[in-house]
C-alpha cells in the first residue's frame, strides 16, 4: 500500500485534520447544512473534500481555501419507491470510488455520512478498518420519510429501510441529529452511549440574517406578505398550503395578503397548476430556486411564515430561518415543530387545512400577537438556535474524532475544541437559503 496516506499518518502541509463529507440527494452548494458545515471546518484549520453530485452551482466552495470538490454526475431522480434501489446503488458506486481516490490522494481522517440514505455501512467498514473515524449526520429518518412520501409503503421496503438504518448507525463512531426525535432514535439502534450521540441544530447565521434588507415592493401592492421557503418534495405537502391559501382567500376574504412560495422541487409544477386550479394566481406566487440572499430579503419584508409538513420527526429549517426574522409561525402541531417554535408559532391540528387557514387570518388581524410571537421566536434563535452557537459544538465533535484517531493529538488539543474537549469560538461564516428540512 506504498503511496497510500491511512489515517493518522501526517503528511507535510496536513492542517487540524483532514474531513470528507458526502452527501448523496442534493449538490452540495444547495445544501443550507454543508455549506456551514464546510465553512466552519475551514476555518477551524482543517483540510475538506466533498463527495457531491455535479452541478455549476458547487463553484462557490471552490473558492474556500482547503477544500476540495469530487463529483459525478447525477443519477436520473427516482419516481417510485423502488426506483430509488438504482439511485441508492448508483450514488453508493460513485461515492466509493471517489472515497478511495480521496484516500490515495492525501488521506482521511474523519468521514462524514450525511443521511439519509442510509446506504454508506459497507463504506464505513472498511474506512474504520483503515483508521478512519465515521461521523453520521442524521438530517431525516428515511422509513419515516418513506411513509409519508408514499401513502402505501411495502412492509419489505419498510423492513430493509429499518435494518440499513441500524447497521448505518451500529456502524459510526459518532452521530449528531437535528432534534431529540432523532436522537432517541440513534440511541437505541446504534447501541453508543449517550456522549456519542448529539444534537446539532440547522440554525442560521446571524450576520446574514442582520445584512438582509426589507423591500416593500416584493408585497406587489398588499398590506402583508406570507413566505413558504423550501424545496417542494412530496413530503412537504405544499398541496395543503395551496388550499390552506384557497380558504384565507375565497372563503375568509382576505384579498389583501401576498402569499409567496419560494423553492425548487419535484412537485413545483403541480403546485402551480393547483393554485391556477382554485383561481389563487393574483394571490399567490410561486418563484422556483431563488439566489440565498433573495429568500432573506423575502423573509426580512415577510409578516408571517408558514409550513404545513406532517413529518412528527424534522425540525424544519424554514422555521429556524423564520424566527430568526422575527416572524410568527403557523404550522401543524407535531412533535419536533412543537419542541422548536414553542412560543413562536400558532400551532394547529395536523392537516386541518380551516383551522390552519383560520390561524393565519387571525394573525394577519393581530400586530401585537405578531410582534410577541416574533420577539419570541427571534430571542431563542440568536441565544441557542443560530448557527453562530451551533458551529462550536459541530467542530467540537470534529475535534473530538481527530484526537481519538491512530496519531491524533495526544495533548487534547485540536482547531474547534478546547483542551477539556469543549468548543471553541469558530467563525460560522457561511450561506444559508430556505432549504430542505
Amino acid at each position: 500500500m506504498r503511496g497510500l496516506r491511512l489515517a493518522g499518518r501526517k503528511g507535510p502541509g496536513d492542517k487540524a485534520g483532514r474531513v470528507l463529507i458526502i452527501l448523496e440527494n442534493e449538490p452540495a452548494w444547495t445544501s443550507h447544512r454543508v455549506r456551514k458545515q464546510v465553512t466552519t471546518l475551514v476555518k477551524n484549520g482543517y483540510l475538506v473534500a466533498v463527495i457531491t453530485q455535479r452541478d455549476p452551482g458547487n463553484d462557490l466552495f471552490r473558492k474556500l481555501p482547503g477544500v476540495r470538490l469530487l463529483e459525478y454526475p447525477p443519477s436520473p431522480e427516482a419516481e417510485r419507491q423502488f426506483s430509488y434501489l438504482a439511485e441508492y446503488g448508483y450514488s453508493f458506486l460513485a461515492a466509493a470510488f471517489l472515497t478511495f481516490r480521496a484516500l490515495l490522494s492525501g488521506g482521511i481522517d474523519v468521514v462524514q455520512f450525511c443521511q439519509p440514505p442510509d446506504i454508506y455501512f459497507p463504506l464505513a467498514w472498511i474506512l474504520k478498518r483503515l483508521g478512519v473515524r465515521v461521523l453520521i449526520d442524521q438530517r431525516d429518518l428515511l422509513p419515516e420519510l418513506y411513509a409519508i412520501r408514499y401513502d402505501r409503503v411495502r412492509p419489505v421496503l419498510l423492513s430493509a429501510l429499518r435494518i440499513c438504518e441500524r447497521l448505518s448507525h451500529r456502524s459510526a463512531d459518532r452521530i449528531i441529529c437535528t432534534n431529540e426525535y432523532q436522537r432517541d432514535r440513534a440511541l437505541g439502534t446504534s447501541g453508543l452511549p449517550d456522549s456519542r450521540v448529539s444534537i446539532v441544530r440547522n440554525g442560521p447565521v446571524l450576520e446574514h440574517v442582520a445584512e438582509a434588507q426589507a423591500d416593500e415592493s416584493l408585497k406587489r401592492g398588499r398590506q402583508d406578505l406570507c413566505c413558504w421557503i423550501g424545496a417542494m418534495g412530496r413530503q412537504d405537502r405544499v398541496d395543503l398550503l395551496v388550499q390552506s391559501i384557497d380558504h384565507v382567500v375565497h372563503e375568509l376574504g382576505r384579498k389583501d395578503c401576498q402569499f409567496t412560495i419560494i423553492g425548487p422541487g419535484e412537485t413545483l409544477e403541480d403546485m402551480r397548476a393547483l393554485a391556477h386550479r382554485l383561481d389563487l394566481d393574483e394571490w399567490v406566487q410561486f418563484t422556483g430556486l431563488m439566489l440565498p440572499e433573495n429568500v432573506f430579503r423575502h423573509l426580512a419584508t415577510a409578516d408571517l411564515g408558514v409550513d404545513t409538513s406532517l413529518q412528527s420527526d424534522v425540525s424544519p429549517v424554514k422555521l429556524y430561518e423564520y424566527m430568526a426574522f422575527g416572524l410568527p409561525v403557523v404550522a401543524f402541531d407535531l412533535q419536533e415543530t412543537r419542541a422548536l417554535s414553542s412560543g413562536a408559532a400558532v400551532l394547529v391540528e395536523p392537516g386541518d387545512i380551516g383551522a390552519h387557514g383560520r390561524a393565519m387570518d387571525a394573525l394577519l388581524s393581530s400586530p401585537q400577537q405578531r410582534k410577541e410571537l416574533g420577539e419570541t421566536g427571534q430571542a431563542r434563535v440568536r441565544e441557542e438556535l443560530a448557527w453562530d452557537h451551533q458551529a462550536r459544538a459541530y467542530a467540537g465533535v470534529i475535534g473530538q474524532l481527530c484526537r481519538a484517531r491512530p496519531g491524533g493529538h495526544s495533548d487534547g488539543r485540536d482547531a474547534g475544541t478546547t483542551a477539556n474537549g469543549g468548543a471553541r469560538p469558530s467563525d460560522p461564516s457561511s450561506t444559508d437559503s430556505g432549504d430542505p428540512a
